[in-house]
């Protein structure tokens, strides 16, 4: 991977490298089913190199960046022919205990600054470009809290790729060439029971996370009759290999209203990865023993997206651009 020198130029969209953030948002919008509203999003999506640069400039030590992801169902409708190839909507997992739920999404649009107002600025800007083309399906403003800590008082992220590892782990290869440099995209919106998280003893705490809450040690559990969710979501193939995911998960909340949650959003090579980290949480390993930090969080969304990398995202608007002047 290319040194980046982000602390002089803009951001390009479509840099799933760039820096984990301070402030970000996370919008997820539908199309309308008309064809002037996907000539519109297409024409948005094809412009956001320029909007990034627009609103970026203002402020380079902020690094604005934004990342778009297209939902499946969209990718059909743009029909172009050829798809990446593990693409498909996010399936709804019923567990035991606990249910992960599939939500609407057309168009993820991930929204990182070291300042709230450049992701605010950003977002209405986009939002007004896209205008009546769009509906807001999910809109949370994230931000990072203390040491990269989630509201349950646990260090998050801790095992993100980084350097080399991180383009191995999160962007597409010559396994599926045409779509090389992107990535799929999960995202889930979880509440978090605190009142009720705060009642469990920290060494129980820590069982269920699988790291110590003070100084982020990880726990090893091999032994124990319940694995934590950090084993859990480890996902090792039959030839022994661990496949990693980069996640830039925010905390969010409202106290005044009592919301208290995470944002979960993982990048992968392979979308499997993902799927089978999620298996593994709620229907368990052994089927049963389900990620016990479901106890205390709720999802209320999932969707699947793929990034494309940015001259990819370019060949696909361009692309699908003429179909849809054809058939207006």
């Amino acid at each position: 991977m290319p040194e980046n020198s982000w602390d002089r130029v803009p951001i390009d969209a479509q840099s799933i490298d760039a820096p984990l953030s301070q402030a970000a948002i996370f919008l997820v919008v539908t199309v309308a089913s008309d064809q002037a509203a996907l000539a519109k999003v297409c024409s948005v999506l094809d412009g956001l190199d320029d909007l990034v640069k627009t609103v970026g400039f203002r402020d380079l030590s902020g690094r604005l960046s934004c990342i778009a992801g297209i939902g499946s169902e969209l990718w059909d409708r743009l029909r172009l022919g050829r798809r990446p190839k593990e693409l498909r909507p996010f399936a709804p997992i019923e567990g035991p205990v606990h249910a992960a739920p599939s939500t609407p999404g057309d168009v993820l649009f991930h929204i990182r600054a070291e300042r709230a107002d450049l992701c605010f600025e950003f977002e209405r800007i986009l939002l007004d470009s896209l205008g009546e083309s769009v509906a807001v399906a999910d809109e949370v403003f994230g931000f990072r809290y203390f040491d990269a800590r989630d509201l349950l008082g646990f260090v998050d992220g801790t095992a993100n790729p980084t350097g080399l590892d991180l383009s191995a782990s999160a962007l597409v290869g010559d396994e599926d060439a045409e779509f090389a440099g992107g990535s799929y995209v999960v995202v889930q919106k979880y509440l978090h029971d605190l009142k009720a998280w705060t009642q469990v003893p920290t060494p129980v705490q820590e069982a269920i996370i699988g790291r110590t809450k003070i100084d982020n040690i990880e726990i090893d559990d091999d032994d124990a009759p319940r694995k934590s969710h950090k084993s859990l979501s480890t996902i090792v193939d039959s030839d022994g290999k661990e496949h990693d995911i980069l996640r830039d998960n925010m905390p969010f909340g409202q106290p005044g209203r009592g919301e208290f949650g995470t944002y979960f959003i993982g990048y992968s090579r392979y979308l499997w990865v993902i799927e089978k980290m999620l298996q593994r949480m709620y229907i368990g390993e052994p089927a049963g023993a389900y990620d016990r930090l479901l106890d205390f969080s709720t999802p209320h969304t999932g969707a699947t997206f793929f990034a494309p990398a940015r001259p990819t995202m370019q060949r696909v608007v361009e692309a699908a651009s003429p179909a849809q002047g054809q058939d207006g």
